[in-house]
């Protein structure tokens, strides 16, 4: 062997070890907890104390996050600037997802949570930039503005002018970033934090079956919503109970946390009068629930809800299955959301079937 390929070999040689000591190293560093790897940087610190007393804790950081280099040239460039600005900055703490990570986040819920993220994909919550910033009706009646974003791309880096154009009521209107078109503007982690606090799942202990209701631990919301401006997750627990109007009488309002959390973008007007703007606080028979008394939580769906309590024989005598009940349809007499009475009696009270008693005439 020449000693131009005795030197070559070994130059070779020590790149080939110094790869695997480097790969050796890569897979160590990714098998360590994270409280010695993650809680190195300082940044980092306050997303793992928020990790480390929710629900996900048995679940390590790169489940979800991947690794420098699961993402391929994307992540490895993303975490070396992360390096980057640890030792060029006093204190970097604005390490929040891209939009592009959100999205990509849906995918990881899906591997756990597959019957949640068929039911949202089923719903109206997965629309999409193209089905709500290309839609002709809705763009030609009411100008597109920054506020479309508060709620239908909370995640979205830029502003409405550079998301679409023109911005204007009169159309034809176009996404200025064409492969946005099929990524969904409200994704898992507009209603969902995966830091929130929270407690594992665990099977039901059937030792001492008479104290099973005392050691049950309290259940309350995990849900809330984020908010584009402060770039921060509220749970809803913590979100103002909202008051609401139904003319000059205050209506009640349910005190279920979660609808503190859907009023924030089905949202009234400066006046808080139900069933203005986009509101659907209910009034009517149904004043009093919650949004989620009726709707399925991540489909939204409803088509259930009215058989649930109305039975097939009710005091009306009617099948509550073949009323129109959308709020899509506006002229719909039974929308739930508003409802009333009078709406189908005439403001007769009914008798009820027990009395066997003729029932007033329905309204058509």
């Amino acid at each position: 062997m020449t000693p131009f390929k005795k030197r070559l070999a070994i130059v070779l040689g020590a790149h080939f070890v110094l790869l695997l000591a480097m790969l050796g190293y890569y897979s160590y560093w990714t098998a360590l907890p994270p409280d010695r790897t993650c809680m190195s940087c300082h940044e980092i610190e306050p997303s793992y104390n928020m990790w480390a007393s929710s629900a996900h804790r048995d679940i390590n950081c790169i489940e979800c996050h991947g690794t420098a280099l699961s993402g391929g040239i994307h992540t490895l460039r993303e975490k070396m600037r992360m390096v980057f600005r640890h030792y060029t900055r006093d204190f970097y703490d604005d390490i929040a997802l891209t939009e592009r990570q959100v999205i990509d986040m849906n995918q990881t819920c899906r591997e756990c949570h597959q019957a949640e993220y068929a039911a949202w994909l089923s719903g109206g919550h997965s629309a999409t930039y193209s089905r709500i910033f290309l839609d002709e009706e809705q763009n030609s009646r009411e100008q597109l503005n920054h506020d479309c974003l508060r709620c239908h791309g909370m995640f979205y880096e830029g502003d409405i002018y550079s998301l679409v154009e023109p911005v204007s009521i009169e159309g034809p209107w176009s996404l200025r970033e064409p492969l946005k078109a099929d990524q969904p503007v409200i994704p898992c982690l507009a209603c969902h934090s995966i830091h929130e606090d929270g407690i594992p799942k665990a099977g039901m202990r059937y030792d001492g079956d008479q104290d099973v209701h005392y050691t049950r631990m309290p259940g309350y919301s995990k849900t809330g919503f984020y908010d584009r401006n402060e770039r921060r997750f509220f749970n809803a627990r913590y979100l103002p109970k909202p008051v609401m109007w139904d003319g000059d009488r205050q209506l009640e309002v349910s005190d279920d946390p979660r609808m503190r959390m859907c009023i924030q973008c089905h949202a009234p007007d400066v006046w808080h009068q139900a069933g203005t703007m986009d509101d659907r606080t209910p009034t009517g028979v149904h004043e009093g629930l919650s949004c989620l008394a009726c709707h399925s939580t991540h489909s939204n769906s409803a088509v259930n809800a009215c058989v649930s309590c109305h039975p097939g024989t009710s005091n009306c005598g009617l099948d509550v299955r073949t009323m129109n009940t959308t709020y899509a349809f506006k002229d719909s007499p039974n929308n739930i959301h508003f409802v009333s009475c009078a709406d189908c009696h005439d403001g007769v009270r009914p008798e009820t079937l027990l009395h066997n008693t003729a029932i007033p005439q329905i309204k058509n």
